[in-house]
């Protein structure tokens, strides 16, 4: 059993490691810049570049554009807040699992080659592991350790206490994920006010489309948090998945919160960078560039 364990965890860092090194951890860079503390020198413009660092003057008196370089204060902290319910780890034969494993491990990696601490806060209905803010590879291996192996107590989904936790030991600016189902609704105020504080981005795990359909619409399962059987409609529970699914999107938008969305049997690669392309692309769109 241990060393299904081992070989487990080295499959994910292996399988994680080259997308690191070749395209996530230049994307998580540019998204996440840390903030210029002491002003360099002054460059031409070249395309990519951020244009909120433009120098106007520069740029006026030259006729080219300019911008302003910075040494930058590159540290930061990465938070991965993990919902660990059994929605999440019982949920499509484990698939659920490992999906929000490899996507957490990218991130993780991505952050720590950027020479950035991460921390990971496991929750259900309660808090159920927090590893603080560290670096460095074995770091990297115990939080995806914990990620494939930890065994949680709570079977339910509750926000409260992971997001005030949260709140209250990360004392500077910081960047968050939230992985979760988000089936509960003790997320959406203090996703809000964590927002004016700290960069909060969200990730929805969705089922598989096929979980979601049936030659029969009225099924016997069990609910994976209550752990009671019962019978499901599957044709309302569609329908209550697709407005679950827009008024999250609604929600997030309102809330300042950035969502990415992720199916079970996506590639966690892709959508990753295509999520860190849309936060580029919102950030051009607002700044006028």
């Amino acid at each position: 059993m241990i060393q299904d364990a081992v070989t487990q965890l080295s499959l994910l860092e292996l399988k994680c490691r080259r997308p690191v090194e070749h395209l996530l951890a230049g994307e998580y860079r540019s998204v996440f810049r840390g903030q210029g503390i002491e002003f360099e020198d002054v460059r031409q413009y070249q395309p990519g570049d951020d244009v909120r660092s433009m120098d106007w003057k520069v740029t006026a008196r030259t006729g080219e554009p300019h911008i302003r370089r910075y040494i930058e204060q590159r540290e930061q902290f990465l938070y991965l807040l993990v919902d660990v319910s059994s929605s999440i780890l019982g949920a499509s034969g484990g698939l659920k699992r490992a999906m929000v494993a490899e996507l957490c491990s990218l991130l993780a990696m991505a952050a720590l080659r950027n020479n950035d601490r991460v921390s990971l806060i496991l929750f259900s209905d309660r808090v159920e592991l927090i590893v603080p803010p560290g670096k460095g590879s074995s770091h990297a291996m115990r939080i995806m350790d914990a990620l494939l192996n930890f065994q949680p107590e709570g079977r339910e989904t509750k926000f409260a206490n992971a997001l005030s936790h949260f709140g209250h030991i990360a004392r500077k600016h910081s960047i968050a994920f939230v992985l979760s189902d988000f089936f509960a609704a003790d997320y959406l105020e203090e996703l809000r006010a964590l927002s004016n504080r700290h960069d909060i981005n969200a990730v929805n795990v969705l089922e598989t489309p096929s979980q979601l359909t049936s030659s029969t619409e009225l099924v016997h399962l069990q609910d994976a948090e209550l752990g009671v059987r019962r019978f499901v409609d599957l044709r309302r529970r569609r329908l209550q998945h697709l407005e679950h699914h827009v008024a999250l999107q609604e929600e997030m938008l309102q809330s300042g919160v950035d969502l990415m969305e992720i199916a079970v049997g996506e590639d966690c690669v892709s959508a990753l960078a295509g999520f860190f392309h849309s936060r580029q692309r919102r950030v051009a769109d607002e700044t006028g560039g």
